[in-house]
């Protein structure tokens, strides 16, 4: 206490000067600074000599001099859960932390973390090109800057947790323990504070209503990420530290109970979003569902006993309402194509449609979540139980879409032609774009589908081109093959705008065709060898000109 009262002073006159002490403090707030770095060793004097003549019992039991120590006891103790709610014990201000969360903040506003988000209706632009190049949510879309922050690697090179700050809670343990006033510090726990947790839940929980639900859940899923990770470097510096003391005896309760609460928000949170059901959020709530399954396990092992089943039921009911949500607008999505394909205007093109390269669109953009996405569908009833099923549900919507003949060609030659022309285009360019995604297991299936159309094609145009060949009766073989001549300029014709960009479709059509045309007529001139003087085309000839088409524009202007 100080030298001008010793231990045998008189119990009263100890009293109080130590009352007096702690009334000073209780007006004039400071035992410790934030950083723990400066002590007031009069305070703790002060309660050492409270807690010292509470043991000794120097009062009689009914006494005002009892009662007065006994509220010194208790203004004492709440002194000290006030010095350990301001302690600082988590270090949230180092200069490479806050430089994370900001440009992660900002990074998750701006889209740098999802570049690719889920198309809308009116987004249909996609290239083949881009596929596998970036995910959703995944580091491998975030700036080069910012893969480490993403990583969660920087939180191993950062000191989360203060040094100097353990020194103190040892100080204010002991003396708590010794009060027995333990169950009143552990119910503080639960409200006390940690700068690192709460500044990457800062990510998302700033002024949600100015942000729109895309950005609030891509906010939601980068810090359930980080704070995963963040848990895992604080868990271990705070009970790797060397300095035993009071606290150790609390150290599991006072870290469950920080976590528990903050992690009980989370789920909270993320349970608000599990009614959604619009296909354009698929994205989103799948982000949302894989950093909660990510997290999970790695949160779960903060906790034993009953809290830890508390936070498993909660993530499991969580997981299972998005998973939910997620089937739903799955059947949204492909609901939605098969509405804008029965909309669509009669088709005229034989090129890839434009719902054709949104259906691969989202598949593209749904590819890198394939794996969380089997696993959700896999108990879908409804004949989706994959990514690939669903990739050949929404691109097969319009393969009974009819194909109209252009320029008042209506005959059936020209329809069935162009169907063919039309599906071949549009199932090729699904194969080229998806196989990388869905396997060669995926694109077997759908490599039939392209055979199917280009021998379809050779059929319906060409056909009746080499039916001249074979005419009922004797005619003269001049006629045949001028009729044949006149069927194939006729066929030609009205393929030579045609155009298929793939160079390898290209190449099969052009096979098909001159194996059913040049074949035949190579065959018959054969058989009528003196017909050569009268030919308009050789067999070499024919297949000169059938190698110039698909070409689309690019025919005309090389004639």
């Amino acid at each position: 206490m100080g030298a001008a009262v010793g231990k045998a002073a008189p119990a009263k006159a100890r009293l109080a000067i130590a009352e007096n002490t702690i009334l000073q403090f209780q007006c004039n707030r400071g035992t410790w600074d934030a950083a723990a770095s400066c002590t007031n060793e009069r305070l703790l004097d002060a309660v050492d000599e409270i807690l010292d003549l509470a043991e000794a019992q120097p009062f009689p039991a009914a006494s005002a001099a009892a009662a007065r120590l006994d509220s010194a006891l208790r203004a004492a103790m709440s002194l000290m859960m006030d010095e350990f709610m301001c302690l600082r014990v988590w270090n949230a201000s180092s200069h490479d932390l806050r430089l994370a969360v900001d440009r992660l903040a900002v990074g998750a506003s701006a889209n740098a973390l999802w570049q690719h988000t889920f198309p809308s209706t009116g987004d249909r632009s996609s290239s083949a090109s881009t596929v596998g190049r970036a995910s959703a949510g995944s580091p491998s879309s975030a700036p080069g800057d910012l893969v480490g922050f993403l990583d969660g690697e920087f939180l191993d090179e950062l000191q989360l947790l203060c040094p100097a700050s353990l020194l103190v809670l040892h100080e204010i343990a002991h003396r708590v323990i010794r009060a027995g006033y333990t169950k009143e510090l552990v119910q503080k726990f639960t409200n006390s504070p940690c700068d690192v947790l709460d500044r990457f839940l800062s990510i998302f929980h700033g002024e949600c209503s100015r942000r729109t639900t895309e950005d609030v859940i891509k906010r939601w899923s980068l810090a359930t990420h980080l704070v995963g990770k963040a848990l895992v470097v604080m868990q271990r510096q705070l009970y790797t530290h060397n300095s035993p003391g009071a606290f150790d005896a609390l150290k599991d309760e006072y870290f469950l109970a920080i976590t528990k609460n903050r992690i009980l928000n989370l789920l909270k949170f993320a349970d608000d979003f599990t009614s959604i059901t619009s296909h354009e959020k698929l994205i989103y709530i799948l982000g949302m569902y894989e950093a909660l399954s990510e997290a999970a396990p790695g949160l779960l092992t903060m906790f034993t006993g009953p809290h830890k089943e508390l936070v498993a039921e909660r993530s499991e009911e969580i997981l299972a309402k998005l998973a939910m949500s997620i089937r739903s607008m799955v059947a949204s999505l492909i609901a939605k194509v098969r509405d804008d394909v029965s909309n669509t205007k009669n088709i005229v093109c034989v090129g890839v449609h434009p719902l054709t390269k949104y259906a691969v669109l989202c598949i593209e953009r749904l590819a890198p979540h394939r794996d969380t996405l089997d696993l959700i569908l896999a108990s879908c009833g409804d004949g989706v139980a994959s990514l690939s099923d669903l990739a050949s549900r929404v691109v097969g919507s319009l393969e009974e879409k009819p194909v109209l003949p252009c320029d008042d060609d209506a005959t059936a030659a020209a329809t069935g032609s162009r169907h063919h022309l039309f599906h071949a285009n549009n199932a090729n360019f699904v194969l080229q774009s998806c196989k990388p995604l869905l396997g060669d297991g995926w694109a077997a299936a759908r490599e039939s589908v392209v055979e199917r159309h280009v021998a379809g094609y050779a059929e319906a145009c060409w056909a009746p081109v080499v039916a001249c060949l074979e005419p009922a009766g004797r005619k003269p073989a001049a006629k045949v093959v001028a009729k044949f001549s006149a069927a194939f300029d006729r066929a030609y014709e009205s393929q030579a705008r045609c155009e298929v960009r793939d160079p390898a479709l290209r190449d099969a059509l052009r096979r098909a065709v001159s194996e059913k045309v040049v074949s035949a007529y190579g065959v018959y001139l054969k058989t009528h060898p003196k017909l050569e003087k009268k030919l308009r085309y050789t067999a070499g000839e024919l297949g000169e000109r059938l190698s110039e088409l698909f070409e689309g524009e690019a025919a005309e202007h090389n004639k």
